[in-house]
């Protein structure tokens, strides 16, 4: 890979500064690409970009930045995005430090701004070295994500769809289901969660259907699929519990159950009594697990272990104060709950599974 050093004043790269949906972030008379296929979104927070300013007003020098030279003359930001962003928003007029935006200032202080050398390497290389050195030079600021290397790998005109659905600060998708999902959409982790979904429908990876679906001119595909889960959610439990239901798999729960027809009031009925703690049901540990369980009754999603009082009641009652290990009588606060068919081996937590062991009993039968 070949590498030049230049310096080029920032007044340069601030000009043609564009940041919109349809060109993208450009710069630079608009020969470069400040966001290609393999960079994140702007990630800065308020102290990080505002540190940027201080740095430029103060003169020090600011971190190296690398740039790629494309063959139509044109460059690629590697590595410097969030940097350049911030100085150009401030530029712009979109923010302020200490009360003071780029209009308040004195025409010597901006000059100091407009200045201010960037110190670029720009290189050339292929496809490959491009995203090898970006891995390089990333290593000591904030990370790719998962999502972010797979968007790098299979960047197309499909990605570029996907992300204005997926990956932007209000984005339709946040906009459609943000109390069931959690992630930040810049971060690319709602794009991920969807696309998990979907992958698990197919049977296959993340980077399965991406490869399928990289060179596709749209995302449609994608976003009726997330639509129905959506639909799906909404139709099936009709009662919003934002903390219980956010960050759910749904697009899961949707795969392995949409096709059954379920009756909402009923659903709804049955959830509102479990969270009530009914006593003919042992206390539940995993609330959010309530959600799979109205659906396929599978009382391992509740890890439901402790039998209820009122189970430990009617055990004890039974068996009249006995102990069956042991064959003692005993009073209810020297006894324990225990499942006769172990909870290990599939045992239900309900009343006809319980019985009541002595303390010493039940130690005994705990540690075999």
């Amino acid at each position: 890979m070949k590498i030049e050093e230049r310096k080029i004043p920032v007044r340069e790269i601030f000009d043609g500064y564009v940041d919109s949906a349809e060109l993208g972030v450009k710069a630079y008379g608009g020969r470069l690409n400040v966001r290609p296929a393999y960079q994140r979104e702007f990630v800065y927070n308020p102290q990080q970009r505002d540190a940027v300013i201080n740095t430029v007003r103060h003169g020090f020098p600011l971190n190296v930045m690398y740039w790629v030279r494309n063959g139509d003359g044109g460059y690629e930001m590697l590595d410097g995005q969030q940097r350049t962003i911030s100085i150009c928003r401030y530029l712009n007029g979109e923010f302020s430090i200490n009360h003071q935006s780029i209009g308040n200032l004195t025409a010597e202080e901006r000059e100091t701004i407009l200045g201010y050398e960037l110190v670029i390497y720009i290189c050339e290389g292929t496809e490959r070295e491009k995203l090898d050195w970006f891995d390089v030079v990333n290593t000591a600021g904030e990370k790719l994500t998962t999502q972010e290397r797979r968007n790098a790998i299979y960047a197309g005109p499909w990605l570029n769809e996907a992300k204005k659905y997926f990956s932007k600060t209000g984005c339709p998708a946040v906009q459609r289901a943000e109390k069931y999902m959690n992630g930040s959409a810049i971060r690319q982790q709602i794009l991920e969660t969807v696309l998990g979904w979907i992958a698990d429908r197919d049977g296959g990876e993340i980077e399965d259907y991406m490869s399928a679906h990289q060179h596709d001119k749209g995302c449609e595909n994608l976003w009726s699929y997330f639509d129905a889960v959506v639909r799906w959610t909404e139709g099936t439990f009709t009662n919003p519990r934002v903390k219980l239901m956010k960050g759910l798999p749904w697009g899961v729960y949707y795969n392995r159950y949409g096709q059954t027809k379920y009756d909402a009031n009923a659903i709804e009925s049955k959830i509102a009594k479990l969270l009530r703690d009914d006593e003919d049901i042992g206390d539940i540990t995993n609330q959010r697990g309530i959600y799979e369980y109205v659906l396929d009754g599978d009382e391992r999603h509740l890890s439901i272990r402790k039998f209820s009082d009122k189970m430990a009641r009617t055990a004890y009652e039974r068996q009249k104060g006995v102990c069956p290990k042991c064959g003692r009588k005993f009073a209810i606060e020297e006894m324990e709950a225990d499942h006769i068919k172990p909870w290990s081996k599939g045992g239900r937590t309900v009343a006809e599974n319980c019985q009541m062991l002595c303390a010493d009993c039940n130690r005994r039968k705990g540690g075999k």
